[in-house]
């Protein structure tokens, strides 16, 4: 199991954004320098907590400063820009990143959004279907441009000028394109069915629960089999909301018992959009349980991952063992209200937490099931 970092970001909105947008990078160089495997940022136009509005911008600010691992969009949303500038401003990422670049894309999610640009009213599904298939026929084709669609018609056919280079658009670095990624927030999301057609990637997000992410596999595999693709959980990613700290009474507290904990303020800020969009769902083990019922505590003992790292190994495995293999745990960054323990979180998760949690996998594997989980065994990895 790979270790990868995502952020929406959320952030107190009193907060200078000239800090947040900086402790934001600072988290990916963090991630990076730690190993992680790759690092996705999301986007809004509209919403000050959620403070980055173009991911792609964000990303580009990372270019010398993160050296390993890959970077991602979660997610670009489409019906939002136009499909040339999106395929034009991917592909140059791509090779900006010498390809260590993943496209995340979505339809949007944000009201706000959508209300801001004319498209409250618009199938904003319908957009991002044909968004997607221009850009795929960007990368694929070649000069003259002449793409017809509902929404957007491109062409380039009566100002072609290739002596000079002018008509077309620039070309990923990866071929025939970025890897391409799409998350899922509702337990049963028909949209892993429409990815595992095309062979794309599924990100599982970090605000469901775990019963409903077996609903998801098996959504994404149907699709893959009928796109005539291999179901690979190696391509699975799952997002976790984790706290590691050195001692479980200071993880239960800035982990989310304490009025002033960061987790507190993201899920008091994820409870109060999923509640107005009739969507606490996704927080339940199943359907029919009351939304009064989701309360913080509930969330923290149930959605989030927090604790020392024994427990939060524990706590690993015990995903593992409910949902089977996948292929990369994305740690989901919060706002470093304490920057030590902000920074010490995803230390102890790249350096003790996951060696521990992949070394258990190892000897699950090769049958070794009644080897014991308690502490000594963990600190060995052996």
């Amino acid at each position: 199991m790979k270790l990868g970092y995502f952020t929406m970001p959320v952030h107190p909105p009193a907060r200078r954004y000239v800090e947040t947008l900086k402790e934001d990078r600072d988290a990916f160089i963090l991630a990076d320098r730690l190993g992680y495997s790759e690092g996705y940022c999301g986007e809004h136009l509209t919403d000050t907590a959620e403070n980055i509005p173009n991911s792609m911008m964000f990303i580009a600010t990372l270019l010398g400063a993160v050296s390993q691992m890959k970077v991602g969009t979660a997610v670009v949303n489409l019906p939002h820009r136009h499909p040339v500038v999106v395929a034009s401003n991917a592909a140059m990422l791509d090779n900006l990143f010498e390809g260590r670049f993943i496209l995340g894309i979505g339809a949007g999610i944000l009201r706000s959004d959508a209300e801001a640009l004319g498209l409250l009213d618009a199938d904003r599904n319908d957009m991002f279907a044909e968004a997607i298939d221009h850009i795929l026929a960007l990368w694929a084709g070649t000069a003259p441009i002449d793409l017809k669609g509902k929404y957007w018609t491109i062409s380039t056919v009566k100002t072609l000028w290739p002596e000079v280079g002018i008509g077309d658009i620039v070309k990923p670095y990866q071929k025939p394109h970025p890897p391409i990624a799409g998350t899922a927030t509702d337990p049963d999301s028909k949209g892993l069915i429409a990815l595992g057609r095309r062979g794309w990637w599924p990100i599982s997000s970090h605000f469901l629960h775990p019963n409903c992410l077996k609903s998801q596999w098996a959504n994404y595999a149907k699709g893959c089999a009928e796109g005539g693709h291999r179901a690979e959980r190696a391509n699975w990613r799952v997002a976790r909301s984790i706290l590691v700290a050195e001692d479980d009474k200071v993880a239960r507290a800035y982990g989310g018992d304490d009025p002033n904990s960061p987790y507190r303020f993201y899920m008091s800020q994820l409870t109060a959009k999923l509640k107005k969009a009739r969507r606490m769902i996704a927080f339940k083990p199943h359907p029919d349980m009351p939304d009064e019922d989701v309360t913080f505590d509930y969330i923290f003992d149930n959605v989030v991952i927090r604790g020392s790292v024994n427990r939060v190994v524990d706590r690993i495995l015990e995903l593992h063992d409910q949902v089977g293999d996948f292929g990369t745990l994305l740690y989901c960054g919060k706002d470093w209200a304490d920057p030590q323990l902000g920074r010490k979180s995803m230390e102890l998760m790249a350096e003790k937490v996951m060696p521990a949690v992949n070394a258990q996998i190892c000897l699950s594997n090769q049958d070794f099931r009644s080897l014991p989980r308690g502490s000594d065994f963990r600190k060995t990895g052996t």
